[in-house]
């Protein structure tokens, strides 16, 4: 099976993804409740996804929690895919050149990382004040899939998830999204799916964080058609196990050429997104 570019492909991709309480800003406890949960996981899988900043809950208390790339986040992440041989996805709290960033982590077995800063900072809950702003996507190769992996508020804005000319086969957004907001983060995560003919996951946490905001999840899977393929409700725990189907998509996207027909645009700044 080859992609759209002529580049051989993994028939079927196995993803998981966790859905969780966290622990509120314990590193210690978060990586021993996640490392529990993988262990435990039934079947194999090539990519398994976390919730953002899945090893402290979406705080602003960076200076007090953030960590370097080489310390025990990243090691622990590396940890994981080895034992598991696949890749780890999830957003941290980064410090680089005295900067914060709410950082996305690919994580491969070999333990090579890359990582997304999040770009759109979420300013109702003063993230643009303490954190740094990304400025450009990553899209990742794995199984011979190409994946793009956001974080949380990015997903209100689409012409930065954008799929030009295909350029993906799979969009992740890690996320907390909190309750007040959730019928925005179901419709959303499927107008994703929809519009860049894609499959869309998108990973929340459960339970209440420090501030007092409770989550429900509804972390999901959905295919190109906005059609879900795995979803868990009503704040329970759980790891979710899918199997996307490369034959499907492909057909989709042939039988289906709306691509071809999208507008060519460029993204200009705004605004200032640099802190310090």
């Amino acid at each position: 099976m080859e992609n759209c570019f002529g580049i051989a492909m993994q028939e079927n991709l196995h993803v998981t993804f966790i859905q969780s309480h966290l622990h509120w800003e314990n590193i210690t406890a978060n990586l021993a409740m996640f490392e529990e949960k993988i262990a435990f996981l039934p079947q194999r899988t090539d990519i398994i996804i976390l919730p953002e900043m899945f090893s402290t809950g979406f705080t602003m208390n960076a200076s007090q929690l953030a960590e370097f790339m080489n310390q025990n986040t990243c090691k622990w992440l590396q940890k994981q895919a080895e034992k598991m041989q696949a890749v780890m996805v999830a957003s941290a709290i980064i410090k680089e050149n005295s900067r914060f960033y709410n950082r996305l982590l690919w994580v491969e077995p070999s333990g090579s990382i890359d990582f997304y800063d999040k770009r759109h900072l979420f300013s109702f809950a003063g993230e643009d004040k303490v954190f740094t702003a990304g400025t450009k996507r990553i899209i990742k190769t794995w199984k011979g899939w190409h994946i793009c992996p956001l974080i949380c508020y990015d997903l209100r804005f689409p012409i930065w998830s954008r799929n030009v000319n295909l350029a993906y086969d799979l969009l992740i957004y890690v996320a907390n999204w909190p309750n007040p907001r959730l019928r925005a983060w179901d419709i959303l995560l499927q107008a994703r799916a929809i519009e860049n003919q894609t499959y869309c996951i998108g990973v929340n946490r459960a339970g209440v964080d420090g501030n007092g905001l409770p989550y429900n999840g509804n972390s999901a899977a959905y295919d190109f058609k906005g059609e879900t393929l795995a979803k868990a409700e009503n704040g329970e725990e759980k790891a979710v196990q899918i199997v996307l189907e490369k034959n499907t998509l492909q057909e989709y996207r042939q039988k289906f050429t709306a691509y071809l027909d999208a507008d060519a645009f460029e993204i200009v700044e705004t605004r200032d997104r640099s802190l310090g």
